[in-house]
This record gives structure tokens, C-alpha cells and sequence, in this order.
């Protein structure tokens, strides 16, 4: 499969808190219809579409679509933990890519509750973290006082943090660089700044995470339209940038037998599909301008980008304090404010990154900006596992 595929156009709601929130369909509509607006292209020249949500009954893609077209094209739904927008991304891209189709949609959508994230299914049914449960359970012991998410990326950053001997500062910097990029960013729940103190003062929920190390329970949606270079040459589409490369990796054995709780929260999946999207693409993480990473807790941000390459291991300190991570550094890392400040909606989550990534290739990020900038990453993580990894270049046609 060689043919060149482009994101001719993308669109996203603005994401909310759940007690704000419209219905799902009503906000999935919206972004599709933003992204075809964007990439200049009407319902009824889309062949396939691929709908990604967490929470909600099947055929929810069905109910949003329905709302902007009923052309009886095939439309899929798409479930794959916190991966799911990017997972159908990665099947629309597929598509285009092997020649089935000229024009694809992948939409994600989520109507959330409030409160932690909690588990799906019920007594009767395994859960689909039982491994990393039991990982955990194993490394770091099992608290069953706490919600399960703050124990798996509380237990990576207290690794992380023994292994390297730095402070949990750290992961505060984050918290605060996060909020200081959303504060540029109009579609971002969280805009107000953060000082240090503020993040590392707020109430601890599970070993070095305070609660303003954490992602908010968010809704929303966000889409785009994927195209062949083909279609796109001849409808005169001009909005577009390249995939140059994109990985969906699972998990190996040392999910869970590394002993090592990084490696359970995806840094050994994300080392894998970082290795394939560099090849794919011809480049190396030197070449990347800016980055959407997956930081629903500040630890994993940390964590991420040793294992993107985009610092050596045991860097993080020394990347994060040298100012690297942000404007007029190395790599600008979410300057969305990523999930932290722009909020979280599992199955728009990836989709919005991908917007945020085109707008800046595309020089329409606003005041948020990154000065020219030509190669972005994507990064998308899911327990259970999932993780994608998408490079974005600048298209000339």
C-alpha cells in the first residue's frame, strides 16, 4: 500500500463538562460537519465512515451521522478504550490507503458522567484491564480505595521518580506548562494560569498525583475527513496534510512482565509504534515542530516523551527545566494545553488532536501557533491496550 493520504479537513466542538454538555449525536454531527466544511467536500462524496465512543449503545455512529446525510454508505463503530478517535482515524486512513475508497470520515464522540472514570461492564464479565490489574497488583500492591487510573499512572510516576531520583515538581511543571498553553486556546475547558504551588498544594489522589495533575471527566467531538491524493489533485482540494505515517500497536509481554509500571501504562507500546511512524514517514524525532501527546495524568507526559525519542531516558528533568517542551524550545508538547486543560472525551480525543496538529501545519492555530511549523506527532494511548501514533506533514500538491 503506497498511495499518499491526506486529511483534507477536520472539525471539533468546543469540549465541555458534563454538566454543560449537548447530546452525543447533536456535538458528533457538529464536528463532522465542521470537518467537511473544512475540507470543502459534501456528505454524499464520503464512501465510508468509521465512528469511535467509549460509552453509549451501538449504533451511536448511526444516530450522529444520521444527522448529516442518509447516503446507506457503511458506517462502522469504533470502540477502543481512550484510542478509539485515533482507531478510526487508523481504519479510514486503511481504507484510502489500500484503494478501497477515495474519501473516508472518522468521527469520536462522548457524552461523559462526572466524577472518575469508571470501569464498564459489570460482576459477570472480565474487565478488560484484568492483566494491568494484576500487574499492578504485583509491582506496586492494589489499593482498593483509590480509582484505578491514578494507581496505574501513580505507580509509573512514583517508578519513574525512584529510578531518576527527581522531584515530583516534575510532573507539577507540567501541569502548569499545560494550562499556560491552554490559555492561548479557545476550545480548552481549563484557561486560567497555575503556578507550581498551586499544583503540587491541591489534594493528593494516588502517590505523587494531585488532582491538578489529572485530565477532567470531559465531553465532545472532533472529526476528520481522509482522502487519496487522487481525489483530492482532482476536486482541487487545497486544505490538506499528509499521513506520513501511523502505528496501532497493542500490548507485548512487558505490559506485564517487566516489572515495570511505565511499560503498564503503554511507554513500551508507544517505543514501538514511535520506531514504525519514523520509519514510515523518513524522519526522526529531532524533525518533529510540535506534539499532541496523551497526558490524562502529568506523570505520563513525562514518560511519553522518553519514550517518543523526544529526549534521551532520564532526560525528562533536564528537557522540562530547559524550557524544551514549550515554545521557543526543542518540541512544542500539547500547545492545545492537551488533556489536561483541553479536557479528555475518550472517543474525541485522538480526532481532536489530529485537528489541533493539521491547524498548526496549516498556520490556523491563532495565537497559539507554532512558528513554522511542518511535522507534528500524535500520540493516543488506551489501557487495555491500545496506543496510535500518527506524523503529520505539511502537503504541497
Amino acid at each position: 500500500m503506497t498511495n499518499t493520504v491526506l486529511v483534507a479537513g477536520v472539525g471539533m466542538v468546543k469540549f465541555t463538562k458534563p454538566s454543560k454538555t449537548e447530546m452525543y449525536d447533536v456535538m458528533g454531527a457538529q464536528a463532522v460537519k465542521s470537518a467537511l466544511e473544512d475540507a470543502g467536500i459534501d456528505y454524499s462524496q464520503v464512501q465510508q465512515a468509521y465512528a469511535g465512543f467509549v460509552s453509549g449503545d451501538t449504533c451511536s455512529g448511526q444516530t450522529a451521522l444520521y444527522h448529516v446525510g442518509l447516503s446507506q454508505i457503511p458506517i462502522i463503530n469504533v470502540n477502543n478504550a481512550c484510542a478509539t478517535g485515533s482507531t478510526a482515524l487508523f481504519l479510514a486512513r486503511q481504507a484510502v490507503m489500500s484503494g478501497a475508497v477515495d474519501v473516508a470520515l472518522a468521527v469520536g464522540f462522548e457524552q461523559m458522567n462526572p466524577g472518575a472514570l469508571a470501569a464498564a461492564g459489570g460482576a459477570q464479565r472480565t474487565s478488560i484491564t484484568h492483566g494491568i490489574d494484576a500487574a499492578t497488583r504485583r509491582i506496586r500492591g492494589w489499593d482498593d480505595n483509590a480509582p484505578a487510573g491514578p494507581q496505574y499512572f501513580g505507580g509509573a510516576g512514583a517508578e519513574y521518580l525512584e529510578k531518576y531520583n527527581v522531584s515530583a515538581d516534575l510532573f507539577g511543571r507540567v501541569s502548569v506548562k499545560a494550562r499556560s498553553h491552554a490559555a492561548r486556546n479557545p476550545y480548552a475547558i481549563f484557561r486560567d494560569p497555575l503556578t507550581l504551588e498551586e499544583v503540587m498544594e491541591s489534594p493528593t489522589i494516588f502517590g505523587p498525583i494531585t488532582r491538578l495533575m489529572c485530565c477532567p471527566p470531559t465531553c465532545g467531538a472532533a472529526a476528520s475527513v481522509v482522502v487519496s491524493e487522487a481525489f483530492a489533485r482532482k476536486h482541487g482540494l487545497k486544505n490538506g496534510v499528509e499521513i506520513a505515517g501511523m502505528s496501532l500497536t497493542t500490548d507485548g509481554p512487558k505490559t506485564f512482565e517487566s516489572d515495570s509500571m511505565m511499560n503498564v501504562v503503554g511507554a513500551d507500546q508507544t517505543r514501538l509504534g514511535a520506531r514504525s511512524v519514523f520509519e514510515q514517514a523518513g524522519i526522526g524525532p529531532e524533525d518533529i515542530d510540535l506534539v499532541e501527546l496523551h497526558d490524562c495524568f502529568s506523570p505520563n507526559e513525562i514518560i511519553t516523551y522518553e519514550a517518543l525519542g523526544l529526549c534521551p531516558e532520564g532526560e525528562s528533568e533536564k528537557f522540562v527545566l530547559d524550557g524544551d517542551n514549550t515554545y521557543g524550545g526543542r518540541v512544542v508538547t500539547n500547545p492545545s494545553g492537551g488533556l489536561l486543560s483541553k479536557g479528555h472525551p475518550l472517543g474525541a480525543t485522538g480526532l481532536a488532536q489530529i485537528a489541533e496538529v493539521s491547524w498548526h501545519l496549516r498556520g490556523l492555530a491563532g495565537e497559539r501557533q507554532v512558528p513554522n511549523a511542518r511535522i507534528g506527532l500524535q500520540h493516543n494511548i488506551g489501557l487495555g491496550g491500545a496506543c496510535a501514533i500518527t506524523v503529520l506533514k505539511q502537503y504541497h500538491a
